[in-house]
């Protein structure tokens, strides 16, 4: 049982951070190490305000966490000290909760009944406890190696590997199916290697998993493009099942906005890649901020992923544009009434660090020097509104245009869906009008044995969807080749976060 009054003898506390200035001169992730016993403590103190509520929406697939994580079951062991149990309890619904307590945005904090009003003192730091848990499970040699006790001799192919196809992987290996993972870049981890920042994530979490992984039978290929390097004869003749967890890469352009073909105009991902191939010991970025005025068009995470890294990289300045006015601090009811994820303002650690975000302008025009390369951009302040068919008009509200340097344009505007890519044509799979793989009730695509999962089902979205479908996926393939499953299926191909 939960402290009841812990909510009322603690306030909230979250992760204690490096000073900015020791932060912007190396990529290492931007919280303090705190001692073993300091940070336990400190944790242990957070899980004490958990209430054990009567329905506890933060692990709700619908409000909360789609994993369906036992979060009040392992904030009390935690509360308790019981790190171990606490770590088997997590494990059992969370392949890789370091990477969810790194990354995700934490809707379960969101759903958190300490959430409904300010004067609790805010959700219980969830997030942060599930990060240590995880920590404490590898400090304290908690996670083993879990190789299957008997084998099926069946055959699964994984195409990508973000972590819904590494962890559909995992859990099919741990079925007894002999799973190899595909790759295409040269190295094993999708957009968790490649997309998020060291600063974010150092990629030892990422390795030490990996090595989990292989001890328990997973056979990764990097360096391959399934239906280029390995024709789609050859996967159908080889596998007896094939799981598409390929992303939803295909960036989001805008070739309207006058000067878009200027030499130093980008797609976020064109800066994000080099710049964590570097830190792997690639060599220097083809494409660096260093020395120059970034402008950065897009407001969420791969916005301010691409804000931290030109920090890091010596930017001469960095600037945040989003064409939306800025959100409030606190949660509006009557826009995103508990427990939905709330419509506020949100400050990541890279905004805190240096640069500025601009809200409720637009980019008129990328304007450039005689070489052709950028040189600055022309702003205009503007209203986001909806035409009669209800699409999204980006709108001018007056005459004014304001001229900023720049010498480096990124934009961060999000993605359009999977890549167009030889293995779709070869399967005979039509992307759907989201332009993501469509699938039936079992996740099982138009192409008999061949199944989806993760953003390239659902479109871009969080880590945590991506392991729950990654998981869920494995179960239906389980089903497929043996006739049942006791893997957990946590989420249905049409779950939905609730939302307004």
């Amino acid at each position: 049982m939960a402290d009841p009054r812990g909510f009322l003898k603690y306030s909230r506390a979250d992760a204690p951070k490096r000073p900015t200035d020791e932060r912007l001169g190396d990529w290492q992730e931007v919280y303090a190490a705190l001692s073993r016993q300091e940070r336990d403590q400190e944790v242990s103190t957070q899980a004490a305000r958990c209430m054990d509520c009567g329905i506890p929406f933060c692990h709700s697939g619908s409000a909360g966490c789609p994993l369906g994580n036992l979060i009040p079951e392992w904030n009390n062991m935690v509360r308790r000290g019981q790190w171990e149990a606490a770590s088997d309890r997590l494990h059992a619904t969370n392949n890789f909760p370091e990477f969810t307590g790194k990354l995700c945005p934490a809707p379960c904090e969101a759903g958190c009944v300490l959430a409904i009003s300010p004067e609790a003192g805010g959700a219980v730091a969830i997030k942060r406890v599930e990060e240590t848990i995880a920590e404490v499970s590898w400090e304290n040699d908690y996670v083993h190696p879990r190789a299957a006790e008997e084998h099926t001799g069946k055959r699964v192919a994984v195409v990508g590997s973000g972590p819904a196809g590494l962890a559909a992987a995992q859990q099919l290996t741990r079925a007894g199916h002999e799973v190899t993972v595909y790759e295409r870049d040269d190295r094993i981890g999708g957009l968790l290697r490649y997309g998020i920042p060291e600063f974010k994530m150092e990629k030892s979490a990422l390795d030490r998993r990996l090595a989990q992984m292989r001890d328990e039978g997973t056979r990764f290929i990097t360096g391959c493009e399934v239906g280029v390097d390995l024709t789609v004869e050859d996967l159908r003749a080889g596998y007896d099942a094939v799981v598409l967890a390929v992303g939803a890469l295909r960036g989001r352009d805008d070739t309207s906005i006058p000067g878009r073909e200027l030499d130093g105009v980008h797609l976020a991902m064109e800066h994000l890649v080099p710049a964590n191939k570097e830190c792997e010991g690639d060599g220097p970025a083809q494409l660096s901020a260093e020395g120059k005025h970034v402008i950065i068009l897009g407001g969420g995470d791969t916005g301010a992923d691409c804000y931290g890294t030109a920090t890091r990289q010596g930017a001469l300045s960095v600037t945040q544009l989003d064409n939306y006015p800025q959100p409030p601090t606190e949660r509006d009811d009557d826009i995103s009434p508990w427990p939905t994820w709330p419509y506020i303002l949100r400050t990541y650690p890279a905004h805190q660090e240096a640069g500025e975000r601009k809200f409720a302008v637009s980019i008129e025009s990328f304007v450039g020097d005689e070489r052709g390369h950028v040189r600055s951009v022309r702003l205009r302040h503007v209203e986001v509104r909806r035409d009669e068919n209800g699409r999204r008009q980006v709108v001018p509200v007056d005459d004014e245009v304001e001229e900023l340097p720049c010498d480096l344009a990124l934009l961060a505007i999000g993605f359009e869906g999977v890549e167009h890519m030889p293995l779709l044509g070869g399967l005979g799979i039509d992307l759907t009008k989201r332009g993501t793989i469509g699938c039936g009730s079992n996740w099982e695509t138009t192409s008999p044995g061949v199944f989806v999962c993760g953003d390239a089902h659902r479109g871009a979205s969080l880590v945590v969807w991506a392991i729950a479908e990654g998981r869920s996926v494995a179960s239906a393939v389980d089903s497929y080749l043996t006739g049942e499953s006791a893997l957990p299926s946590p989420v249905h191909p049409t779950a939905l976060p609730l939302a307004v």
